[in-house]
């Protein structure tokens, strides 16, 4: 047997593992680090966060990746470049992160790497029927492998798109295994760029357990932001605060064809950017608005779309909301989302781990579960035979 071989059998069979997870999200603003002790599989699965880093970029990373995020028209080479470019540099800074923990690479069973995704195309947005849903992620798998030595699993939503999915939001299936509750339902609202929730009913609910992309979270508000602001983001929501939602505006947004959508749906910045907005600017008369006034109503659109979305799917059940997702340190976001929902959001960190840390988590437990656990069915309605393990096995010799 090669001995890689041998090496990734060991690893797999067995009962607990040190598994480093990977997130870069639409931000663009760093990578989170975490290191998770996973033992079991499935529904016995024992996670415990040992601990957790977001390597913030300089701005010359940001802005390389920013030229070809979400980007209809790049160039090609710039492209494959970036593929190889960011493999080895994220390597760099997990190996950097592991001494600042005083962990030796060779203890870490495997990494669990997202990479990041410069374009999703779910059919719902290239409407080509000979097309399937698609995304696209870059990161090499195999440079993090060579650079660190550890064994790595990569380029998870693939198969997801492969088994008929949209390839997103993947963390559902991590939801649904250690977080549902018989008695009491809970849904678990993700706020990154894009908004996303896991709706798990409990066993008393008529509804179905759902998992979704709604819309906007952060990123509009953050790309206005530093379009208007020069700032990343708007801290504490102390701008969105300042000013006036503006009604005409909100009406254009909100009627967009997106919001029509049958849930589950996904979707990303390729959709929701600033060229969007100012469409829809431009149909609600083009009115100037003032900075503060815009960055309120963009943040009164993800408010409202979240809480309508909830809406839709939990009918009278009124499940226990936990938050996670840079958009839950936006004080008005979340204030604007209790308001709509009538109810108190709570921190993930309440029946789980630090929230930052949820997506790279997820991600290590996926890897756990495609070393040693008995794959995933998802689209159960339509595809219930299949089963799906995720992710692409590098191996670092």
């Amino acid at each position: 047997m090669n001995d890689s071989i041998g090496q990734l059998y060991n690893i797999a069979s067995k009962n607990e593992k040190l598994i480093i997870g990977l997130m870069s999200g639409t931000s663009l603003d760093g990578l989170d680090i975490a290191l998770c002790n996973i033992s079991g599989t499935g529904g016995q699965t024992v996670l415990q966060l040992e601990a957790f880093k977001t390597v913030f970029y300089p701005d010359e990373v940001s802005e390389k990746l920013r030229q070809i995020v979400s980007v209809e028209e790049v160039s090609l080479q710039q492209v494959c470049l970036l593929n190889s470019w960011l493999g080895d540099y994220h390597a760099d800074l997990i190996l950097e992160t592991l001494v600042k923990w005083e962990i030796e690479p060779n203890t870490v069973d495997c990494i669990a790497s997202h990479g990041q995704s410069i374009y999703h195309a779910p059919f719902s947005r290239h409407r080509q029927k000979q097309m399937p849903n698609a995304t696209l992620q870059i990161g090499d798998g195999d440079h993090i492998a060579r650079q660190t030595g550890i064994l790595t699993l990569s380029d998870f939503r693939q198969k997801h798109t492969a088994a008929g999915g949209e390839g997103a939001p993947m963390v559902a299936l991590i939801d649904e295994m250690l977080y549902g509750n018989a008695d009491r339902s809970r849904l678990l609202l993700n706020i990154g760029g894009i908004a996303n929730f896991s709706y798990l009913p409990s066993g008393d609910a008529s509804q179905e357990a759902l998992t979704t992309d709604i819309g906007p979270g952060n990123t509009l508000i953050d790309s206005a932001m530093q379009h208007l602001f020069d700032k990343a983001f708007d801290e504490n929501g102390a701008v969105a605060a300042s000013g006036t939602v503006q009604p005409t505006l909100l009406k254009s947004m909100s009627n967009d064809d997106f919001f029509e959508l049958p849930l589950p749906r996904t979707t990303g910045p390729e959709l929701f950017n600033l060229s969007w907005v100012q469409n829809h600017q431009e149909k609600a008369g083009g009115k100037d608005i003032s900075n503060e006034d815009m960055i309120a109503t963009l943040t009164w659109l993800s408010a409202q779309t979240i809480a309508g979305a909830v809406r839709e799917v939990c009918g009278d059940d009124q499940p226990e909301v936990y938050l996670s997702g840079g958009g839950m340190h936006n004080n008005q976001l979340v204030q604007w989302i209790e308001k709509l929902l009538e109810q108190r959001g709570h921190s993930f960190a309440e029946i789980g781990f630090n929230p930052d840390a949820k997506e790279a988590v997820c991600f290590a437990v996926l890897a756990n579960e495609a070393l040693s656990g008995e794959a995933f069915t998802i689209n159960p309605k339509q595809n219930a035979a299949r089963r799906v393990n995720f992710g692409k096995i590098s191996l670092p010799v």
